[in-house]
């Protein structure tokens, strides 16, 4: 795709801190390169593609005569009255990345001989709106998905939606106190099969206790710490300094506390948490390695275990670059089932125990493809806005005699070339450096410090046109790309819909939904809407690596750009705050019909400011009113006409009830 690299005197090139720089540079553009530049294929997994008319498409069921057109259902939202920014679901990907699951782990039992059985729960947390558990809810009837649950709330949740399959699989983590317990009491007297996981001494009283005073014979689970260390982001939540389970003197002590109050025949899970986004195999096959000789050693004693939780942490290639980075995995879906799957029976072998039911609760690889944000670009700030011919324009006009020091900042402009890329990019800085000094101690006018930034940053563009194919790049001028980049202001709140983006660093792949077909020229950071400096984006997939920089196209006045964020669908919906009073995104589900074409099958409208100001204990109705009464005291004050207070107050209304981003 790129040219081939040049060199020039200088410094060699070395690592930057900032991370790579996407090289987009050529003649010509197709839209194989711009898949390679955003590396959807990389990070896709299948399920993203881009049409021959450039637009980012989705392949819900990895099935290329089937492909969703992001663009054309944008444009159609926007017909039917739905504003970006919008999060779009995909249930087709969802259930066809539920049968995938279930599909591996069943190859690998048949493939290893393995005589258990597997059974997949959702974590509710990952992702708790209403309409994706609905989803789940429904194709796990056909495939035997259950929950998992962390809390009181999501129990109740989980109870509320299984009604018709009470045979589904419930399982209880997270702090108990005695009303989560009863619940669990309930829910198993209703005929659900719920497994209440034991994570401290003082539940398992509680278990106990409850259990006599119900008169219910509960199943029950026990979390046990591993001592196996974790990789990645979140290692600090794993092994013997973990939040949640007992050690394994605590689960020597459950057992006997359990038989002694003759309910060791309720003890038939063991479950441990390995991490989370867990990026290297080799912790996976250790983790499960540690679990089934522990749960092989308390069947030996007498517990009689029927299932075995390897917990969550199969983790997501957010990079595409298949490393075992904080974003990424070396493995795939296929070698995490055949990992678990072997590694269990051949501990349970050699000791001669029966194989287990095995349980996961992976919720980040199951739903985080089936989210999509889009939203829009407002603005673009360009450092180097200013073309040489206008900069030539604004010297023929000027009928005086230059300051020394713009004669300097004009002849390092003019005399850029590939042998004095480096002195002429000196020169520029040094002058406006200097003319910086001149300006603050009241020796240049205002006009002419302008004059030489412009100037400044026409020097710097030349530089780096020049430079961009240069290998190595001399130390002074690698964040060059960075500093001439664009700031794209975009209609979105991170804090709201991309919360991991903020508070952990995490990377998204972000590109354009549309123009795929032509070279994308500028590059650029993002930042939102938000009265907040942390409400950026810097942080991007490119075809190298990590990159500081996301590259971009020419705006079109008229013509609106849109960018979407891929694998939002876990955590990022739910875990968002109202930062500036930002609330949820417009959410809709988009599916395919039997002839291919797309549709909404659900539509959920964002917060209105109205909605968003009633979370933080506002009343709607006295603020309209407090208003009402400033229009009157306006009106007979004579500052306004009784019109004029009308439509004042209808535009409040309006406001009231309209959405909190821009429209």
């Amino acid at each position: 795709m790129a040219a081939e690299k040049k060199t020039v005197a200088g410094k060699a090139s070395t690592a930057s801190d900032t991370g790579s720089v996407p090289d987009i540079g050529g003649a010509t553009w197709s839209v194989p390169q711009s898949a390679d530049l955003y590396r959807v294929e990389d990070w896709g997994e299948g399920y993203f593609s881009i049409t021959d008319g450039g637009h980012l498409s989705v392949v819900p069921r990895r099935d290329d005569s089937l492909t969703i057109d992001l663009h054309e259902v944008i444009v159609g939202l926007a017909e039917r009255g739905i504003n970006t920014p919008v999060t779009i679901g995909f249930p087709d990907l969802l259930e066809h990345r539920m049968r995938e699951f279930t599909d591996s782990f069943r190859n690998a039992i048949e493939e290893t001989g393995y005589r258990g059985a597997y059974a997949g729960v959702y974590p509710i947390k990952v992702n708790q709106h209403r309409h994706l558990i609905r989803q789940v809810e429904r194709l796990g009837r056909e495939i035997g998905f259950g929950f998992e649950v962390g809390s009181k709330p999501e129990l109740l949740a989980a109870m509320g939606v299984t009604g018709d399959t009470p045979d589904r699989l419930i399982i209880c983590n997270g702090f108990k106190e005695e009303r989560y317990v009863q619940h669990i009491m309930l829910a198993t007297k209703l005929g659900r099969r719920v497994v209440a996981v034991i994570e401290s001494a003082h539940e398992l009283d509680l278990l106990i206790e409850q259990a006599h005073v119900s008169g219910v014979r509960p199943m029950i689970g026990i979390r046990i710490k591993l001592q196996t260390p974790s990789v990645g982001r979140w290692s600090a939540t794993t092994g013997i300094k973990a939040k949640f389970g007992l050690d394994i003197p605590g689960a020597l002590d459950a057992v006997k506390r359990l038989g002694e109050a003759e309910m060791l025949d309720c003890l038939q899970l063991l479950h441990c948490h390995m991490g989370s986004q867990i990026s290297d195999i080799s912790i996976i096959n250790k983790g499960v390695g540690e679990l089934a000789r522990v749960f092989v050693e308390l069947c030996r004693l007498g517990a009689p275990l029927r299932f075995i939780d390897v917990g969550g942490g199969l983790g997501v290639d957010y990079e595409g670059s298949q490393s075992t980075s904080d974003f990424s995995v070396n493995y795939g879906l296929g070698e995490y089932a055949t990992t678990v799957v072997y590694r269990i029976m051949s501990v349970c072998d050699e000791h001669g125990i029966p194989h287990p039911t095995i349980v996961t609760e992976a919720g980040r690889a199951l739903v985080c493809h089936h989210s999509v944000l889009v939203f829009d670009v407002l603005a673009v700030n360009r450092p180097d806005r200013w073309t040489d011919d206008e900069i030539q324009s604004a010297l023929n006009t000027a009928q005086r005699t230059l300051p020394r020091v713009l004669e300097d900042a004009i002849e390092a402009w003019r005399t850029v070339a590939p042998n004095r890329v480096l002195e002429a990019f000196h020169d520029a800085e040094q002058a406006r450096d200097e003319a910086a000094t001149l300006f603050n101690v009241g020796n240049l006018s205002l006009a002419d410090r302008a004059l030489i930034d412009q100037i400044y940053w026409s020097t710097c563009r030349k530089v780096l046109e020049i430079t961009r194919d240069v290998d190595p790049l001399p130390e002074e001028l690698q964040d060059l790309e960075v500093t001439l980049s664009d700031t794209c202001f975009c209609n979105l709140s991170i804090f709201q819909s991309l919360p991991d983006a903020w508070a952990v660093d995490q990377v998204f792949p972000i590109m354009p939904i549309q123009r795929l077909d032509e070279e994308p020229t500028r590059r650029a950071t993002l930042v939102d809407i938000t009265c907040d400096s942390d409400g950026r984006i810097d942080r991007f997939v490119d075809n190298i690596d990590v990159s500081p920089v996301l590259a971009i196209h020419e705006q079109q006045p008229t013509v609106r750009y849109y960018l979407a964020i891929l694998m939002v669908g876990a955590y990022q919906e739910t875990l968002g705050d109202l930062h500036n009073l930002f609330g949820d995104a417009n959410l809709v589900h988009v599916q395919l019909d039997d002839e291919g074409n797309w549709f909404i099958s659900d539509e959920v409208d964002g917060d209105t400011v109205s909605e968003v100001l009633s979370y933080l204990e506002y009343d709607p109705r006295e603020l309209y009113r407090n208003i009402r009464k400033d229009c009157e005291r306006s009106v007979r004050a004579g500052n306004m006409t009784a019109a004029e207070s009308r439509e004042l107050l209808a535009a409040y209304d309006r406001g009231l009830n309209g959405y909190t981003y821009l429209e």
